[in-house]
């Protein structure tokens, strides 16, 4: 497993991901996890990391997303470059899917337009009060791109696979957006 981010370097931990209800009993066994610390801590630049050696690529969520993700050339060609090899899984939970919001398909079609895809909704994003904080409301955005948006309840978990794009809609939806993922490994 390779943990990467934009710019590579220490992964910053939002704080309110940290705050009852968001801070899985998964979550606390990754942050008592030494080696799994020290890879968050150390993460790779995404443009370095070599793509043809990548079975799967998952973009964490978490309100930080809203700033790391978007304009972020080497993450836009790491997911296109993925998304476009036979195969392979692309893949992003709760504001993770902010990502997929400047890439495009090689037709130039927005990457999401004809997909089943989630995200954070708006309802849950207005719950949290950040509406006017967030660039722009995910389920809109995703909407607006000719993305197929699908969503459960509020807080609970809802998870996306549409061929080798898996989706999470929210933090409750990590564990099965994983398992997903492991399963359709698993096929190939």
């Amino acid at each position: 497993i390779i943990v990467a981010s934009p710019a590579g370097g220490p992964i910053p931990i939002d704080a309110a991901s940290l705050g009852e209800g968001f801070f899985t009993d998964d979550a606390k066994k990754f942050m008592h996890d030494a080696t799994a610390v020290g890879k968050l801590s150390h993460s790779e630049p995404i443009g370095s990391v070599d793509l043809k050696d990548v079975d799967a690529l998952f973009m964490a969520g978490g309100h930080g997303t809203c700033t790391d993700f978007i304009n972020s050339p080497d993450l836009k060609k790491a997911i296109e470059t993925v998304f476009n090899s036979d195969g392979k899984i692309v893949a992003s939970v709760c504001h993770g899917p902010m990502c997929f919001t400047d890439c495009v398909k090689p037709d130039g079609t927005p990457l999401v337009s004809g997909l089943k895809v989630t995200g954070f909704s708006n309802t849950e994003e207005e719950a949290v009060g950040l509406q006017s904080t967030v660039p722009f409301l995910l389920e809109s955005k995703l909407k607006e791109l000719g993305g197929l948006y699908e969503r459960g309840d509020d807080w609970n978990s809802k998870v996306v696979v549409d061929g080798e794009f898996i989706t999470g809609q929210n933090p409750q939806s990590s564990t099965e957006c994983a398992k997903a993922i492991i399963t359709k490994l698993g096929e190939q």
